[in-house]
Parts: C-alpha cells; sequence; structure tokens
C-alpha cells in the first residue's frame, strides 16, 4: 500500500499516517513543519512502514508535481493541509472584517493547496492498471461542516472548505468511472491542535482517533461524503436554508463570531 499524505506532521493527516504505519506500507509524506514530520517519520519507521518525506508547502505547485510523481504509484491520497481562522480584533474605523492577506493565504492554502496535489496525484492513478475491484486509487480531502453555512465568524474559512467540498462531490462520479474514487470529509470541531486555542464551547467536538476511524471507514468504503456529528451537519444545512438575514442573528450572538473570537491557525 502507498499512500500520500499532505499535512502530515499534526493532527488528521498525522494521525492517518500512524494508523496506517505498517510493515508493507509507504507513506509519502510532507508538511512545512520539518521537526514535526521527521518525528513522525521515525514513529512510522519504527512501527515498520518506508517512509519518503519532503518539507514543502502545498501552495509551491512545481515542487509537490515534482515530488508527487517520485512516487510513480499511489493507493491513497489523504489532503489534509490547510489553515483556519475568525475575525481579527476591530480597526480604527470599528470594523472587524477579515484582512486581505489572510483571505488570499485562505484559499491559496486550502483550495489551490489542495488543487497542487490533487492533479498529479490522479494524473498517476489514471496511468495505472484497475485491480480487481476495479479501482486505480482512492483521494480523500479534509473539508468541514463549516462549508455548510455563512458564518460571520470564519468567512473565508467556511468558504474555502465549500469549493473543496463541492469540487469532489460534484468531480467523483466523473472520475469514479475511471477507477478512482473521491471522498469529501465534512466535520465539526476535532481535538487537534487546531482548536486547542478556542476559548469558548465547541459543541460535537471529537477525539482525533474518532475522527480518523470515521475517515478510513468511508474512504474505505468509496463514500462520496463522511459527516460527523450527523446531528451538527443537519442542523447547519437547515440553518442554510434561513433569510441570511435570519440566521446571522443567531451567528453574530456565538462567541466565535466576535472581534478576535477565534484565533488565526
Amino acid at each position: 500500500m502507498r499512500v500520500l499524505i499532505s499535512g502530515a506532521a499534526s493532527g488528521i493527516g498525522r494521525e492517518i499516517a500512524r494508523v496506517l504505519a505498517r510493515p508493507g506500507c509507504v507513506l509519502f509524506l510532507t508538511d512545512i513543519q520539518a521537526e514535526a514530520l521527521w518525528v513522525l517519520g521515525e514513529y512510522c519507521r519504527a512501527q515498520g512502514a518506508e517512509v519518503q518525506s519532503a518539507v514543502l508547502d502545498v501552495r509551491d505547485r512545481a515542487g509537490l508535481e515534482a515530488w508527487v510523481h517520485q512516487a510513480q504509484v499511489l493507493d491513497y491520497v489523504f489532503l489534509c493541509a490547510g489553515i483556519t481562522g475568525g475575525r481579527p480584533p476591530c480597526d480604527h474605523y470599528g470594523v472587524a472584517v477579515e484582512r486581505e492577506e489572510r483571505v488570499r493565504a485562505m484559499f491559496d492554502i486550502n483550495v489551490v493547496g489542495v488543487l497542487n496535489i490533487f492533479y498529479p496525484a490522479a494524473a498517476l492513478m489514471k496511468r495505472r492498471r484497475r485491480n480487481a475491484r476495479g479501482l486505480r486509487g482512492r483521494i480523500c480531502v479534509i473539508s468541514s461542516v463549516a462549508g455548510f453555512v455563512s458564518y460571520p465568524g470564519t468567512p473565508s474559512y467556511g468558504a474555502s472548505k465549500a469549493a473543496v467540498d463541492r469540487l469532489f462531490v460534484a468531480m467523483a462520479p466523473l472520475l469514479g468511472g475511471a477507477g478512482i474514487t473521491l471522498t469529501s470529509v465534512c466535520c465539526g470541531f476535532v481535538d487537534t491542535a487546531m482548536v486547542w486555542r478556542n476559548d469558548f464551547p465547541m459543541p460535537g467536538l471529537v477525539s482525533v482517533e474518532e475522527a480518523v476511524s470515521r475517515i478510513m471507514r468511508g474512504v474505505r468504503r468509496g463514500k462520496r461524503r463522511v459527516v460527523f456529528p450527523l446531528w451538527l451537519v443537519v442542523g447547519s444545512r437547515l440553518m442554510d436554508l434561513l433569510p441570511p438575514r435570519w440566521a446571522e442573528r443567531c451567528y453574530l450572538r456565538q462567541p466565535s463570531a466576535q472581534p478576535a473570537g477565534m484565533p488565526d491557525f
């Protein structure tokens, strides 16, 4: 089994690598956190896996394309790299709107960064023979429940996650005919470093172990979407059906929607 994971040095990406690390598994791991990536690589090797790691920024299109093609064959790809964040403190006009630089970084990492690995990985998969089940490979992207709502606390994060979710779900039947399954993971709060600085209640918080168990089960089944917790996803869907001004009355009362209510990550 040959597996590529972006955002591998922490959170969901790291836990996926730890779960899959065993003899016979080749892990291609990438992240911008060099030291944490090295520590993960040593752990995975101790479990018997072969590890090839690269310190790369997901915005480095050329570097990522060259690195992905070095893998030659891939069975699984997990696109886990991403950033989050909320509204900044109010400016001298009394307005708390995300900075342009932060919004551009959010889309560059969360959307373009996904494409920079997705396309070369899909190209590798299309060239290989189908297995006994008619498959050439599986690709999974970590989206978010935030992609289902227009939440004022995290405008660009929600929009970026909505983009990758819609792209994968819409493209899934097209690549499915070529033997490549696509899965979008729309999860709520997962107990990783990305949420540890959140100073507000996080409904439906799940452990990273439980999250990865659900993700792996859904990916192996070839599900278009993996969603959890279900009640939070359903509630978000229903909220998004309301007229925007009605939904805003609820959203703007939340601690995470206040200026500086959610730290950047």
